[in-house]
């Protein structure tokens, strides 16, 4: 399969790992990453994951080419206030957005159309241009909000896949949970992979 264009975000909601590992993926099948991460983000990278990425644009684009040194794919950072980044144009929209994990606050502000980052302004652009928009929401129990947002989107052909692990391929690691996650993020945007067994394979 060609290399594809993924614009990749990363929130403050718990799941900062998810985010991580779908980046790999994607830059192991040799494809090209635009990473934008909010500040809430960049602390619970720290918390979560112990990656202190934060800092000056330079500081991070360093931290990011020596964590995924050797895959093949390409991986570029814009800062998340950078509303002069390519991916905030619909004339230069990747070919899919994702938001893993998404927090509830990043989610109502896209389900408004309120553009006030980068990151908000780029899923914009993804609904605009009519192309694929995956969000992985992280958070639990779900108020009535929450839920009237997501169907909002959902409508607007968001999907919408929650941080919800199945367990009927046995599981026995937390890394394999997380991958299973991502791999349905992979069969949402038409990334092959083989992150978990499927049901009823051998």
């Amino acid at each position: 399969m060609p290399s594809r264009h993924f614009a990749l975000a990363i929130t403050g909601a718990s799941g900062a790992v998810y985010g991580v590992r779908l980046a790999e993926e994607l830059l192991r099948g040799g494809h090209r990453v635009s990473l934008t991460v909010s500040a809430a983000g960049f602390a619970v990278l720290g918390e979560e994951c112990g990656l202190r990425w934060e800092g000056e644009p330079e500081r991070v684009r360093a931290a990011l080419d020596a964590y995924f040194e050797g895959l093949p794919g390409r991986i570029a950072y814009h800062p998340v206030d950078d509303l002069f980044s390519p991916i905030a144009s619909g004339s230069a929209a990747p070919d899919a957005m994702i938001v893993a994990p998404c927090s509830m606050g990043t989610l109502s502000r896209i389900a408004c159309g309120n553009s006030g980052n980068l990151l908000e302004r780029a899923a914009d652009v993804m609904l605009k241009e009519g192309r694929p928009l995956v969000l992985v929401p992280r958070e639990t129990p779900l108020n009535a909000i929450h839920l009237e947002n997501m169907l909002k989107l959902s409508r607007l052909g968001v999907r919408m896949i929650p941080a919800m692990p199945g367990f009927y391929h046995h599981p026995t690691t937390v890394e394999e949970m997380v991958d299973f996650v991502v791999g349905k993020v992979l069969d949402a945007i038409g990334v092959e992979h083989r992150l978990f067994k499927r049901w009823g394979s051998e």
